[in-house]
């Protein structure tokens, strides 16, 4: 926390200055980087590892609000993804193993985490691909360790429009999420450590949207999780716009833009007509886990109960987090070991 709150107590007096986050979550990497360094000079590897993934996710914040993606932030992005394979080689648990998922052509960058405590083998895998603004890395950090623990084999994957893919390979955002769902399904399928008939599928925020229609269009998914619901994502962003950005966003509003691969916001729009659930998730056989806050201040809670009523499995559950509980606001992000040992609990159930 200490780390943090010395980034807070800088940018105290910038609120919405871009350079200044940029800078200070900078130098929050390059220092913790150091520490890092330092301890694996001496031989503290599991020091050394812990300070690599702070780094990492320190580099990823401070990114995230740069647009455009120049060299520089590039260049900050590369050295998040090295921390973070630092921190892979040295910590003891759980292994996690850097993968290519082959993808039309080229490959989907991604972590296959395994399991902790094998319960079977081959056994049970879930793919945690990201949502609008997140990557690979830090979906670690946001309970993949939980899956682990409990028996479950995990690979986060930067799909289409998200961390390295669309940043180093050239991969917009696209409504045919389902491609790589089925690319990440059957590359799993084919690893001898996995079980095919017990594959997942899981993602989170606009995740929301694409792991329903995932499980909706690949029937080999044995299990379904959408870590908060997705309805009608033109809709949602065709409400931001009109309130002029003046609701809760987690990034630039033109990321939307950068992320889909158009000029504009205006082409963004447009290009949104497609995300949409309905007439999609009627498909949708497998077991389903639909997570969502009750306060959540970026989609409606009412998006959660059209996405519950209109999916096609038959064995399905919502989840609403309430204010009194915790975890009410966005992905739980108010209390997220809420939202995480829920969902753990039941993929280990259900897979």
């Amino acid at each position: 926390m200490s780390e943090m709150h010395r980034v807070g107590e800088c940018l105290a007096d910038k609120v919405g200055d871009d350079e200044a986050w940029f800078a200070e979550w900078r130098q929050a990497g390059d220092r913790v980087r150091a520490l890092a360094d330092q301890e694996d000079h001496t031989g503290h590897r599991l020091t050394a590892a812990g300070a690599y993934l702070r780094a990492c996710c320190y580099y990823q914040m401070g990114e995230r609000f740069r647009l455009p993606k120049d060299d520089l932030a590039l260049a900050v992005y590369r050295d998040s993804v090295d921390c973070f394979k630092r921190y892979a080689e040295r910590v003891d648990a759980p292994r996690i193993e850097p993968v290519e998922v082959p993808f039309e052509g080229g490959f989907l960058p991604a972590y296959f985490v395994h399991a902790a405590t094998a319960q079977s083998a081959p056994g049970p895998a879930v793919v945690f691909f990201d949502g609008l603004d997140i990557s690979k890395e830090l979906q670690f950090c946001h309970g993949v360790n939980e899956l682990s623990r409990r028996g479950v084999n995990c690979m986060v994957v930067d799909g289409p429009g998200n961390g390295e893919s669309i940043r180093f390979r050239g991969l917009p955002l696209r409504y045919d999420y389902d491609v790589a769902g089925t690319a990440a399904y059957e590359f799993l399928a084919a690893r001898p450590d996995v079980a095919a008939d017990r594959i997942g599928v899981m993602a989170i925020s606009l995740g929301g949207y694409y792991a329903p229609r995932c499980a909706s269009k690949e029937p080999r998914f044995g299990a379904c999780v959408a870590w908060g619901a997705i309805w009608d994502y033109h809709a949602t962003w065709k409400r931001r716009v009109e309130a002029a950005y003046q609701t809760s966003l987690s990034v630039a509003g033109d990321h939307i833009a950068w992320v889909l691969g158009v000029d504009s916001v205006d082409e963004a729009i447009s290009k949104l007509e497609d995300f949409k659930l309905e007439d999609v998730v009627e498909a949708l056989k497998c077991p389903l886990l639909i997570t969502h806050g009750e306060a959540d201040a970026q989609i409606p809670v009412e998006d959660a109960k059209r996405l519950y009523e209109a999916a096609g499995a038959a064995d399905k559950t919502l989840r609403v987090f309430s204010r009194e509980e915790g975890g009410a606001q966005h992905c739980q992000i108010d209390y997220s070991i809420r939202g995480v040992s829920y969902i753990a609990d039941w993929l280990q159930s259900n897979l």
